[in-house]
């Protein structure tokens, strides 16, 4: 897809992306912090993570077409650059996600022996730690992203004095 009513569509799309990886971000980690808030959000979290997977190569891809329809600029040279690096982000918090996900919807089982308990808790504690990790990892991202794309979209188009 490369145009939306007239418009590239990376400028569209762009939008699905800095609203729902920081989005997704939170609720991963509140999630894997607070097993009761995953299994109170159920399939929402590997769903919104899923949905936040899908924008991403979307999003890179219209930006790619519009890079082929805009003057070379070593500023969206750098941004392309920076958005090609989004997606292993996004994969990290969809499996995270789906990951939280799987171990807060089984039922707590009577535990037969402490092994079984002391691996639970390691699994959760290690879903944590890896999930503020590639949250904040992914956050990050997106920010250096849309900051070099702005800087790459107005850094020429507009007067810092003013014209009036």
């Amino acid at each position: 897809m490369s145009l939306v009513n007239g418009l590239p569509a990376h400028v569209l799309f762009v939008h699905f992306v800095v609203v729902l990886i920081p989005l997704s971000a939170l609720v991963l980690v509140v999630s894997a912090l607070w097993p009761w808030a995953a299994r109170r959000l159920g399939l929402i979290l590997p769903v919104l993570a899923f949905v936040t997977l899908v924008t991403v190569p979307l999003t890179t891809q219209a930006g790619e077409w519009l890079e082929r329809h805009v003057d070379s600029d070593p500023l969206v040279r750098k941004h392309a650059e920076l958005g090609d690096g989004l997606l292993p982000w996004a994969a990290g918090l969809f499996l995270l996600a789906t990951t939280v996900w799987w171990t807060t919807r089984r039922t707590p089982a009577p535990q037969d022996s402490t092994d079984r308990a002391r691996s639970g808790a390691v699994v959760r504690v290690a879903a944590a730690v890896l999930s503020v990790v590639v949250a904040a990892g992914a956050v990050v991202d997106v920010y250096r992203i849309g900051d070099s794309g702005a800087k790459a979209a107005w850094h020429d188009a507009f007067s810092k004095t003013g014209t009036r």
